[in-house]
């Protein structure tokens, strides 16, 4: 008896034990427990045997049992009785009942005891896992602090007490020295649940990183007085913070620096000397391009908000500051900014407005058959497209001076039977590319449309039908485009861009549609489908008849 009680306590002890230093439920070790008894024993029966064990939590007790179902005719003699074996297991037992037969407790051997010890490891460390899993699943975006316990492939891996992460070698700093036993802080990313147990990635190198840093440094940040709406790294070179208060008498920038630099020092020193420029953030797009591309300075900022774009035109000797190091400066304020930037000296704007103007006013000549004075005049007053001369308001139009109504009303005729040429001239080199007649009965399509259109195979209703909305109308994505020095070439201009895929918007996304007028389009395509489905169904009825 003494025996059997000590056996019991040593039952308990070790799933208490390792309950305790696995930080898991007791019960969830009773199970695994359960299941290793049960593995042994059927190793001792059978295995075809339908064997139950069950260990009393409070108590130790352990039970071990057979389930067997009371049939007519045997068929399993492992798992099956019949009637009269049924009753002297259990008296009054009845077809179709399952009876326990109890078992006495099996001892286990050497071989059993390591099958038993594999099955509740197993069981434990999917448990632990699982409770690492639920732990950190909900803490991504946090500040982790952990030891370094090895540097694998250049991935370092990091021991956070109850479970371990990585920081991936793209997400480290550069050249920043992994020690092992050092302690370490990282960004918890992102946690995935895999085969070989949760996944804990971290990162030093998201701007996340620094904006948490900057929280546990600046109280007002923490308590929302103060708010990072932008940042952007070069991990540790550079970054930018773009701030804004909610304080009118707390200056952002100045909290975040702290007394004599001191909050900043501390994030500096964590991001291993990363330079940080504090911007104060505005609503206004073009304030906030001048500040992020601080320090150096800025004469005009030109916003085209249909490409996404935005023209910085700065002095000659502060051309170098602007775009910075390896295009940093410029790099950074793009990606604070989410908008793409081009840098450009006084002499290149100029010329670049030379350029546009001569082109403007050379078309104005061609289309309208005016003088060159006249054409020139019409630029000046801000006039680029025919269009815009076709549909101003005629007394805006005689307004200009130099100008009357007569001469006003005689620009817009011209005009008028200038796009209409131009019309004629594109429905002619449509109908030669083979699109159908049908597509120009598609609202919101014009000729030089549906040229572009041909020129992609785009030629029948059902071509067009097929298209999704972005296929159709997305905008090729703007990059920031740059000068690393006077004299050498522009970096990702459109040339270089021209071929890479990524860039590619939709076939008509030159044209500014909207998603609205898009998807009446693909909907106006399509609508022959729907027409032709009462004619076949109509077709169907009349053959069955």
């Amino acid at each position: 008896m003494s025996a059997i009680s000590a056996n019991r306590a040593e039952l308990l002890a070790i799933a208490n034990a390792v309950a305790t230093e696995k930080m898991i439920d007791k019960s969830i070790v009773i199970e695994a427990m359960e299941e290793a008894i049960q593995k042994s024993a059927r190793n001792r029966y059978g295995a075809e045997n339908d064997i139950r064990a069950k260990l009393d939590p409070r108590t130790g007790d352990l039970r071990l049992w057979r389930v067997v179902e009371v049939v007519d005719v045997v068929e399993d003699y492992f798992k099956q009785v019949d009637l009269k074996q049924g009753e002297k297991l259990q008296p009054g037992a009845k077809i179709g009942d399952f009876i326990v037969d109890p078992l006495p407790p099996v001892d286990l051997g050497r071989i059993d005891a390591q099958s038993a010890k594999q099955v509740i490891f197993q069981k434990v460390r999917d448990a632990e896992r699982e409770r690492q899993y639920e732990e950190f699943k909900d803490r991504a975006g946090e500040i982790i602090t952990g030891v370094i316990k090895s540097v694998e492939f250049g991935h370092v891996i990091v021991n956070l007490g109850r479970a371990e992460g990585v920081i991936r070698r793209d997400q480290q700093i550069p050249r920043e020295a992994a020690r092992v036993g050092e302690r370490v802080r990282a960004l918890i990313l992102r946690v995935e649940r895999q085969n070989r147990g949760p996944q804990i990635f971290l990162s030093r190198a998201h701007p996340d990183f620094m904006k948490k840093l900057f929280a546990q440094e600046v109280p007002e940040i923490y308590d929302n007085i103060i708010e990072i709406k932008a940042a952007a790294r070069d991990p540790g070179s550079r970054a930018k913070i773009g701030v804004i208060s909610r304080d009118s008498s707390i200056d952002p920038v100045g909290a975040c620096v702290g007394m004599k630099g001191s909050r900043v020092q501390a994030v500096v020193q964590e991001l291993q000397g990363e330079k940080i420029d504090i911007i104060p953030w505005s609503e206004d797009t073009a304030t906030f391009v001048v500040n992020a591309l601080q320090p150096a300075t800025v004469s005009r900022v030109v916003i085209d908000e249909e490409e996404s774009r935005i023209e910085v035109v700065v002095p000659d000797d502060q051309l170098s500051l602007a775009i910075g190091r390896r295009g940093q400066n410029v790099r950074l304020a793009s990606q604070l900014t989410a908008s793409a930037i081009d840098i450009m000296t006084e002499a290149e704007a100029s010329e670049k407005r030379q350029k546009e103007f001569a082109e403007r006013s050379k078309m104005f000549e061609e289309e309208l058959d005016v003088d060159e004075t006249l054409s020139q005049l019409l630029v000046a007053e801000g006039f680029s497209e025919l269009e815009e001369v076709a549909y101003i308001e005629l007394a805006e139009l005689a307004g200009i001076e130099g100008f009357d109504e007569e001469l006003a009303e005689e620009l817009q005729s011209r005009a008028h039977e200038a796009l209409e040429r131009r019309e004629e001239a594109n429905r002619e080199a449509r109908r030669a590319l083979g699109v159908e007649d049908a597509l120009a009965e598609i609202p919101h399509l014009t000729e030089a449309m549906l040229v572009t259109l041909g020129k992609a195979g785009i030629k029948t209703l059902d071509d067009l039908a097929d298209l999704a909305t972005d296929e159709l109308i997305a905008k090729k994505r703007a990059e920031p485009r740059r000068r690393d020095n006077r004299d050498g070439p522009r970096e990702n201009t459109r040339e270089n861009r021209r071929d890479r895929p990524e860039d590619k918007g939709g076939v008509l996304g030159e044209y500014g549609l909207s998603e609205e007028q898009g998807n009446e389009i693909i909907m106006a395509a399509r609508a022959h489908w729907f027409e032709d489905e009462p004619n076949e169904e109509a077709a169907d009825a009349d053959s069955s008849q």
